[in-house]
């Protein structure tokens, strides 16, 4: 889970980099251009791609459209924010799925969770701060990207266990490159690509892939309410990479709030143990980390 989560944040820093020298819409199509060849060919390998027409199901489908809304919002938030700050908010996800698996698919939520998630946006405002005059518009992409994950995650609870999950990744990294294709002239149109841009996004794709690859054999192998917590990890080195490389220094409302959100979601991990239950929260804090393309 360790290096999963070293992976995932890394492909972020790589990405917020690119943003400096070309739009978004760009990264998400080059990155899904390698993202796509990459888990094609392994989909391949596995044999999964026999089963494409499954791509079809309308599971499927919700959740390639819940990525593409995640991703979308959040690298325009990571273009234009601080990466701890992007991440802070991004911890709130299994809140916000436990939320939304009580609401749709009505699991069974006590109190305790319900004051947990309370809690936990709670934090989110924090770091967001509306109506102040540390708020950034930019914080609500980061809000949205959450919202769409939510959907995403909710969707992928219902796909059918027989669709393999690599032709999935396969399906979201191919519609994640056609989104970049059609919002790159929007967003400001193409810019000649050098060497060292696309060296990185090829790396930035190999480093999602490292990070599924690790947190598969950990959600397998271990205990996932021992696992689970170190998901956090990522804001770690989200902190620590965005001052090194960035020069970004937390602010105290960002650490309060990230503080609260992370205590909020290790709480109602605590109570899914003491019912006895592996709810759909934990089951969130696996590979449904951040919107990346895959």
């Amino acid at each position: 889970m360790l290096i999963a989560m070293a992976g995932f944040t890394f492909n972020d820093v790589i990405t917020k980099l690119s943003s400096e020298s070309m739009n978004m819409a760009q990264v998400m199509l080059v990155r899904g251009v390698f993202a796509s060849l990459f888990v094609g060919l392994l989909a391949w390998r596995s044999g999964a791609l026999a089963r494409s027409k499954s791509m079809l199901q309308p599971f499927v489908a919700i959740r390639v459209i819940g990525e593409a809304g995640g991703t979308v919002t959040f690298l325009i938030a990571l273009a234009h924010l601080p990466i701890a700050n992007v991440s802070s908010v991004l911890q709130a996800l299994p809140l916000a799925v436990t939320m939304g698996a009580a609401l749709v698919f009505k699991e069974e939520v006590g109190w305790r969770r319900w004051l947990a998630i309370a809690v936990g946006f709670t934090g989110v405002l924090i770091i967001v701060r509306p109506g102040f005059e540390g708020f950034s518009v930019f914080s609500l992409a980061a809000l949205a990207s959450v919202a769409c994950c939510t959907v995403r995650d909710l969707a992928t609870k219902r796909i059918p266990a027989a669709i393999p999950s690599l032709l999935v990744s396969t399906a979201t990294a191919i519609a994640m490159t056609v989104v970049g294709a059609i919002l790159l002239r929007p967003m400001g149109g193409w810019t000649p690509l050098t060497g060292q841009g696309t060296g990185l996004l090829a790396l930035a794709a190999v480093l999602v892939l490292i990070g599924y690859q690790f947190i598969i054999m950990a959600m397998r192998e271990g205990d996932i309410s021992f696992i689970a917590p170190f998901r956090y990890t990522s804001l770690l080195w989200s902190i620590v990479l965005g001052l090194v490389i960035f020069g970004d220094v937390p602010d105290l409302a960002m650490i309060t709030g990230a503080t609260i959100i992370i205590g909020s979601g290790l709480y109602a991990l605590y109570r899914e143990r003491v019912v006895g239950r592996r709810r759909i929260v934990a089951e969130s804090t696996g590979p449904s980390m951040a919107p990346d393309g895959i």
